[in-house]
């Protein structure tokens, strides 16, 4: 969500080039802005303001800074309020930083800086980078050791860049997770969060890849990976008249890049309900939710399957008796509503028609209403009493894919919160199943990690199918009907998602040598029995699929048509990993069959009408 710019020039004072650059990144949400620069001294200087760019910019007008070096940010606040405090970028007089993404271990480098005598000023997990790299360089390091040394601390997702005082020559930057790009202008370099930010004034552009961390000067980069080798990264010339293509930040297709965001996003939409001094999730609601006697989830196509692995978090941990709706039939049943209930509508937009309609309906009868959207502001969210929101940003692909996955993390924290008011998961379990959300971002990205085979399955045995078959149980249900959609959205190929044990109740008539049967197979309760169908499908010559992970394949002996092995993985954050696998299967056999992935045929983003 949050927007990064940094700036080194031969001569320019930077400072109405960062604030261009803070307004091109306004689309991505905040709720507060910074600058910081190099004086004539090398001193760090810092203007920071709650609120909007133009807040900023009138500051600047009254306390007005210069520099040929420095860091702009836009922020949405994760830890800490919305505050000046908490804003970006954060400073010790020898180190001002930025950053995109949650460090995950901060509680622990915050204990160990302040027993080095380390005072800490914001409630942000950004301020321990700060500190960090401040003892590093307080050590004798030079800033390239010290950025070695405090990268190597860091767990969890990031898009950092440090400036330094008494050195207005450097820049450095570093990425996990978060995108990163490098601007190449002439007699100025850039580092951005994406080309939007250093697209003006700049002629190429570089990306980073994860791990990466690179020595901005006016005139160059050196980069270096994970191991300190310097390494060379592609270089592409930047069109100044294709503007469109500046916000895939150099991916070819949206749907690619917001695939890839996701890792930043679920974190951001985590810590959005974390209280990070108690390590506990937590939601001020206006009543008892936990004590409603039935809670309807009511949702359309993608989000109505995030409601699906919902109601089975929500029933399993709170137990509270749910009923699952879709929304376009929902109203024209006429359906009973229990008295003093309650009613959760999903809808990425927050303007779909079906969902909103559905929602007034249930105001009629005194339900009470919960919205859980990506658009603040949007007419679902303006309509309820409570507001659960997503972090993911604008989605510009069609196919939803980190709006959903936002969408699971934030029904997973709500089991979780209400399980533990009902007094049903016990505060040890509670720290648990927290620790286990947090994980979900690094796991995620090591799913992602796995797409050159995920390719491969596409290409060879998913893009020639006419028909394919996607089979789970329990949560992994609702997955396989999510990656049903996915590939028929994208792909145009006919695909069904089924409970793995209806198979043998009519599906199995379809298994053929000519049909892909791909079972979503984590090791949870429900393997035995998924195990069960894989092998009754094997039985009459079907290409079996199995993704799951190392645990579930040494159970399953014989000949597969492929296989795809995920990082082990808690049964409740497994839907999340496994719904990448999903969803990168259908991207590339759409890309392979050279559909328009970005905006299938017949669909648009937000349906708005009935």
């Amino acid at each position: 969500m949050c927007g990064i710019i940094g700036i080194i020039s031969q001569k320019d004072n930077v400072v109405p080039q960062l604030l261009a650059g803070l307004r091109l990144l306004e689309y991505r949400g905040y709720d507060s802005a910074g600058l910081a620069t190099l004086d004539p001294q090398g001193q760090i200087q810092r203007l920071r303001a709650p609120g909007k760019i133009a807040v900023l910019a009138q500051r600047l007008e009254n306390e007005p800074l210069t520099g040929a070096t420095g860091l702009g940010h836009t922020r949405w606040a994760t830890h800490g309020a919305a505050t000046e405090i908490n804003a970006h970028p954060l400073a010790s007089p020898q180190v001002a930083v930025i950053h995109n993404g949650i460090i995950e271990n901060f509680q622990e480098l915050k204990t160990e800086l302040t027993q080095l005598g380390h005072q800490f000023e914001s409630q942000t997990d950004t301020e321990v980078i700060v500190r960090l790299m401040t003892q590093k360089l307080a050590e004798g390091l030079s800033p390239e050791e010290a950025t070695t040394e405090t990268l190597k601390r860091l767990e969890g997702a990031f898009a950092l860049v440090f400036l330094l005082a008494g050195r207005p020559d450097i820049l450095i930057g570093a990425r996990r997770g978060s995108p990163l790009a490098i601007g190449y202008g002439d007699g100025s370099m850039r580092l951005g969060s994406d080309a939007l930010a250093v697209g003006p004034l700049s002629s190429h552009i570089a990306y980073l890849d994860d791990d990466d961390w690179v020595v901005l000067t006016a005139t160059g980069a050196t980069i270096r990976d994970r191991t300190g080798r310097e390494v060379v990264r592609k270089i592409t010339a930047l069109d100044p008249l294709v503007n469109v293509s500046l916000g895939k930040s150099g991916y070819r297709h949206f749907m690619r890049k917001e695939i890839l965001e996701q890792p930043q996003v679920i974190g951001d939409t985590l810590v959005s309900l974390l209280d990070p001094q108690q390590g506990r999730l937590t939601l001020d609601l206006p009543f008892p939710l936990h004590q409603t006697p039935r809670l309807n989830l009511v949702a359309c196509g993608t989000s109505y399957y995030a409601a699906l692995v919902g109601r089975h978090w929500l029933e399993s941990l709170a137990r509270i008796p749910c009923d699952l709706e879709v929304a376009s039939e929902f109203r024209y049943r006429d359906p009973v509503l229990t008295a003093g209930g309650t009613s959760l509508f999903i809808s990425q937009s927050g303007e779909t028609a079906d969902t909103l309609a559905a929602l007034r309906y249930c105001q009629a009868a005194n339900q009470k209403i919960i919205s859980l959207v990506n658009v603040p502001g949007s007419s679902i969210e303006r309509e309820a009493q409570v507001k659960l929101l997503t972090k993911a940003g604008p989605e510009f692909g069609v196919a939803s894919t980190k709006t959903f996955t936002a969408q699971l993390i934030i029904l997973a924290a709500l089991a979780v919160i209400l399980g533990a008011r009902q007094g049903l998961v016990s505060p040890q379990e509670e720290s648990r199943l927290t620790r286990l959300l947090m994980e979900t971002p690094a796991l995620m990205a090591e799913a992602l990690s796995r797409d050159a085979e995920i390719q491969t399955l596409s290409k060879n045995l998913i893009a020639p199918a006419r028909d394919v078959l996607y089979l789970g149980r329990g949560a992994s249900y609702a997955l396989a009907l999510e990656g049903a959609l996915k590939l028929k959205e994208l792909s145009y190929i006919h695909a069904e998602g089924y409970a793995a044990g209806e198979l043998k109740h009519g599906p199995i008539a379809l298994v053929d040598e000519n049909t892909p049967v791909i079972f979503l197979a984590p090791s949870d309760k429900y393997f035995s029995k998924t195990a069960s169908n894989l092998e009754e499908v094997r039985a009459r010559g079907g290409q079996v699929i199995f993704i799951g992970d190392a645990l579930g394949a040494e159970k399953i002996a014989g000949p597969l048509a492929g296989q795809l092995l995920l990082p082990p993985t808690d049964p409740l954050i497994a839907p999340l990993v496994y719904a990448v696998a999903a969803q990168l299967l259908a991207y590339h056999a759409a890309v392979f069959k050279g559909t328009d992935v970005d905006q299938p045929r017949n669909l648009a983003k937000s349906v708005t009408v009935e």
